[in-house]
C-alpha cells in the first residue's frame, strides 16, 4: 500500500477490540496523513523515577497462565467462543491536528474484518481482511493491496479469537518481568510469531486485564511500532470490553471510544469487497 506524503497534511482486526487496534493504528496513519501537521519534536527525556525491584523470575506466572487469567477475567473461554461475530461503534479524534470521526469496526469468525471510519474534511477510511485478501479504500489513497509480510501480519491479527493466544499461533511466550505501566503493577510478556515478529503485552497484576500491547507491524513505510493502551472495560453481553483505546504511532497519538458493541448479528454481506478492490483484481 502506498500511503500520501505526511508532509502534505494515522486497530486489531479492529472489532475484537482488545487485539485489533494494531492494525488499525497503521492503517490511520497512511490514512489520514494528509491532515496532519508536522508533530512536535518530543519532549527532553526526563529521569525516570527509581523502579521497585522485580520479583526474581522463578516467582513469575508463566505467559500461559497470565494469559488465562486474563480470558477469565473478561469473561472466560466459553463466553469467547460462544460468539461469531462483533460490531463496535465509536468516535476517534487526534488531537494533536483538530481530526476526528465516527468509527464502525465488525469482525466475524475465523478471521474477517471491516473498519470503516468516516473522517471529517477526508471523507470515508475503509479497511479489510475478507479471509484472504487485505485490502483498503480512501479518498487520499485510493484502493490499495496488501501483500508479503504486511498481508501475512494483517490475517494474524484478524483472527477472531486472538484473544485466546493460542499457542500453535506462537514460536515463544514468556514472562519478562513485573514491572509498572501508566502507574499499575503489570506482568511483561514477550510473544514471538512463527515468523519471529515480537509483541510485548502488559497485563496489570491486580485486575489481569491487558493494558497495553506493543507492536510492530508491516506498513507502506516499513515497519512501524504502534503502542496501544487499553481502558475504561465495560461488560457487554458476556464479555468485558475496553471502551477506550489509545494508539501512539510515529509521534501521533489516536483516541478511540467504543459505545456499542454487540455480538452475533453481523452480516456476511459485510465482508464483500469493495467494487474498487474488485476492479484491482481482474
Amino acid at each position: 500500500m502506498r500511503p500520501v506524503d505526511s508532509r502534505e497534511g494515522q486497530t486489531v482486526s479492529a472489532v475484537r477490540l482488545r487485539t485489533a487496534a494494531v492494525t488499525l493504528a497503521v492503517a490511520l496513519l497512511a490514512a489520514t496523513a494528509a491532515a496532519q501537521t508536522p508533530a512536535a519534536p518530543p519532549a527532553p527525556a526526563t529521569p525516570a523515577a527509581p523502579r521497585a525491584a522485580a520479583p526474581p523470575a522463578a516467582a513469575l506466572p508463566s505467559a500461559r497462565a497470565v494469559i488465562d487469567r486474563h480470558i477469565e477475567a473478561i469473561g472466560g473461554r466459553k463466553a469467547i467462543l460462544g460468539h461469531t461475530s462483533t460490531h463496535a461503534s465509536g468516535t476517534m479524534s487526534m488531537a494533536s491536528s483538530g481530526v476526528s470521526g465516527s468509527i464502525d469496526a465488525y469482525a466475524s469468525r475465523p478471521d474477517k474484518s471491516v473498519v470503516k471510519l468516516s473522517i471529517g474534511g477526508i471523507g470515508d477510511v475503509l479497511e479489510g481482511f475478507d479471509g484472504k485478501i487485505a485490502w483498503s479504500v480512501s479518498a487520499i489513497t485510493g484502493p490499495m493491496l496488501a501483500s508479503g509480510k504486511e498481508l501475512a501480519q494483517k490475517k494474524f491479527d484478524a483472527a477472531y479469537d486472538a484473544d485466546l493466544h493460542e499457542s500453535a499461533r506462537y514460536k515463544s511466550m514468556r514472562t519478562v518481568e513485573q514491572t509498572p505501566y501508566d502507574g499499575r503493577p503489570c506482568y511483561k510478556l514477550s510473544l514471538i510469531h512463527l515468523d519471529g515478529t515480537e509483541d510485548i503485552e502488559y497485563y496489570d497484576v491486580a485486575t489481569r486485564l491487558k493494558m497495553a500491547t506493543v507492536a510492530t507491524r508491516e506498513s507502506p513505510m516499513g515497519p512501524v511500532q504502534v503502542t496501544v493502551s487499553f481502558g475504561d472495560y465495560r461488560k457487554f453481553a458476556d464479555l468485558l470490553v475496553p471502551t477506550t483505546i489509545k494508539q501512539a504511532t510515529m509521534g501521533v497519538q489516536q483516541v478511540l471510544t467504543f459505545t456499542v458493541v454487540e455480538f452475533d448479528k453481523v452480516p456476511p454481506s459485510i465482508f464483500e469487497l469493495p467494487a474498487e478492490i474488485k476492479a484491482m483484481l481482474k
